[in-house]
C-alpha cells in the first residue's frame, strides 16, 4: 500500500478525460451516436504518525463527471454534429458574463 496512487495511475494510464461515443441508435431511419465529455480524478494519501504504536492515517477518493455534448446525426442529408444546446447555453451563459465584466474592468483602467 506504499504507492497505491502510482499503482492506480499505472493501472487506468488511458483514461482520465475524453470524448465517449454512445452506442448508435436508428430511429425511423436516421442514426444517432450521442456523443459526450467524461473526465475523472483520482487522489489520495497518508501520513505518518509519531505515535508509539506506529499508526498511519490515510484516505482516498475520487469522482467523475459526464457532460453530453451533442449527437452525430447520419440520415439522407449526410453526417453532421448536432450540439447540445442545454450544454452550450450552461457553458457560455458565465463565460459571456465573466468576459462582460472583465471587458468593463479593462475599459476602466484605460479610461484612468
Amino acid at each position: 500500500m506504499t504507492n497505491l496512487a502510482v499503482q492506480l495511475a499505472d493501472a487506468v494510464k488511458s483514461l482520465g478525460m475524453g470524448t465517449v461515443y454512445g452506442d448508435p441508435i436508428e430511429v425511423e431511419g436516421v442514426t444517432l451516436v450521442p456523443v459526450s465529455l467524461a473526465y475523472y480524478g483520482f487522489g489520495g494519501g497518508s501520513d505518518a504518525s509519531d505515535e508509539p504504536d506506529g499508526s498511519v492515517a490515510g484516505g482516498g477518493g475520487g469522482g467523475g463527471m459526464s457532460i453530453p455534448v451533442g449527437a452525430y446525426i447520419k440520415d439522407i442529408d449526410g453526417l453532421r454534429f448536432r450540439p447540445n444546446l442545454v450544454t452550450l447555453m450552461a457553458v457560455s451563459i458565465p463565460m459571456i458574463c465573466v468576459s462582460g465584466w472583465a471587458m468593463a474592468r479593462v475599459i476602466r483602467a484605460l479610461k484612468k
